[in-house]
């Protein structure tokens, strides 16, 4: 089973990161762009056929590993 797993930073968390490539695209003369967040996603194939049990499975993994829960969000799909 394919899923894809999104990690965010949380509103209010500031984000160095989004800033530097906000700037990086003024200097590049893109226009109208007034906030640029960034984040990570990972694309996880996980040897499990019971939906429930892969959900459960991609919420552990993103809550013990792939995101700091004090300021980052974590969204997942199953893609297959």
């Amino acid at each position: 089973m394919k899923a894809r797993i999104t990690v965010t930073l949380k509103s209010g968390v500031l984000d160095p990161q989004g800033k530097a490539i906000l700037h990086t695209f003024e200097d590049l003369d893109f226009e109208g762009i007034s906030k640029v967040r960034q984040g990570k996603i990972f694309d996880v194939e996980i040897a499990e056929t019971d939906k429930a049990k892969a959900e459960a499975q991609l919420k552990n993994m993103s809550e013990k590993l792939l995101a700091n829960m004090v300021m980052e969000n974590y969204s997942f799909e199953i893609l297959d």
